[in-house]
This record gives structure tokens, C-alpha cells and sequence, in this order.
């Protein structure tokens, strides 16, 4: 990351708003760019002067929000489709499709809440939650939330650390890293207590059927 940094100083001078805006909103909705590592050394550059911070962050911003919009396009009008053709070589149905639906319906906001702090959860948020139907409004609402709390996170805390940023990464990589891990555990953790109580609710009706 600080290699990454250094050799593009002279591009987030020239850049940076433009940058921090467009390869943030290409980020997140798959595309293959440095959104993150951009933010941080566009907000290095305004910790000295060569930027100014408001404008920055709000286009970051709104590149994230406008990116994750454009992911969620993306699955929900081709998404579901694509995976009910191609998922069946993964065991992927109709009917496990619409538990998908259900769980997004229950507790999509607090994953494209959380997803945003996760690599490859956030490229890959709003896709998910576009084809699993998750309703636009509520994550027109999840998401902005969410890309706020990354932007104020990793532009706003390291304009705010300056230069010892670095001092603080190795802690900071792990913390990520055991957050990342901790979120998934609980994300897939719900999921399985969600399942488990629906099959438990399908039995008890059964049995009183009976």
C-alpha cells in the first residue's frame, strides 16, 4: 500500500477528485480498481495542503453510493436470471433463490451495511442485493449509510492521522483482517440460525396439521 501510495503522489495531485470519485464508483460495482488504496492517498495528499478534504470525501462519497446503485442495477435485471441458469451446476434452485430473497428481505440492511468493509463483499454488495430483491429504497438507505461510515473511516481517519498513518497500518491491516473475519462468521452464522428457525416454524405446522 505505502509503495502504491508513494508512486502515484504526482497522479492524486493532478487527480484527485476526479480520481477518488470515478475509481471508487468503478470499484464498487466489480470492476477492477484501486478505490480504497485511492481514497487513502488522495486523503494523505489533503492531510498537507494539496487537497481540500470536504470535496473529496463527498465525491467519494457519492462515487460509492452512485457505484453501488449501478451493481444493484446490474442484479436486478439480470442477476437472478443468471444465476438460476448457471447456478444449477452449484445446486442452486428456485427454491434456495427465494430463501436468499426472504433472508435479504429480513436482514439485507444490515449486510450491505457491513459488506461495505469487507474486500470483495464490497465490490460485490450491490449485485448481490439487487438479485436477491432486495427493495431499492431500503438499499438506496443501507448504502449511503454504509458508504458514509467507509468514506468518514478510511478518508477522514487518515486525514486526521497525516503522515503516522503508516505508523498505524500493520495494526490497522490486522484489525481489518479479524473484522472482516468476524463479520462473515456472524453474517453466515445468521443465515444458518434464520434457516434453522424457518425449519423449525415448517415442522411445528406440520405436525400440528397432523
Amino acid at each position: 500500500m505505502q509503495q502504491y501510495i508513494a508512486t502515484h503522489q504526482a497522479f492524486f495531485h493532478t487527480y484527485g477528485y476526479a480520481a477518488a470519485f470515478f475509481l471508487v464508483l468503478l470499484e464498487d460495482f466489480a470492476m477492477p480498481s484501486p478505490g480504497e488504496l485511492v481514497l487513502i492517498g488522495t486523503s494523505l495528499i489533503a492531510s498537507q495542503g494539496g487537497l481540500h478534504i470536504t470535496p473529496l470525501l463527498l465525491l467519494a462519497w457519492l462515487g460509492a453510493v452512485i457505484g453501488d446503485n449501478i451493481g444493484f442495477a446490474i442484479g436486478h435485471f439480470g442477476g437472478a436470471r443468471l444465476l438460476v441458469r448457471y447456478g444449477r451446476r452449484l445446486g442452486l434452485t428456485h427454491e434456495r433463490l427465494d430463501r436468499v430473497h426472504r433472508f435479504f428481505e429480513r436482514y439485507g440492511g444490515e449486510v450491505v451495511l457491513v459488506a461495505r468493509f469487507v474486500q470483495g463483499a464490497r465490490q460485490l454488495n450491490g449485485i448481490v442485493a439487487g438479485s436477491a430483491g432486495m427493495p431499492w429504497r431500503r438499499f438506496l438507505i443501507y448504502n449511503a449509510i454504509g458508504a458514509a461510515l467507509w468514506v468518514g473511516a478510511w478518508g477522514y481517519g487518515v486525514y486526521l492521522l497525516g503522515k503516522r498513518f503508516f505508523d498505524y497500518l500493520p495494526l490497522i491491516e490486522r484489525f481489518s483482517f479479524y473484522l472482516g473475519v468476524m463479520i462473515v462468521v456472524l453474517l453466515l452464522g445468521g443465515l444458518l440460525w434464520w434457516a434453522w428457525r424457518r425449519r423449525s416454524r415448517r415442522k411445528v405446522v406440520i405436525e400440528s396439521d397432523d
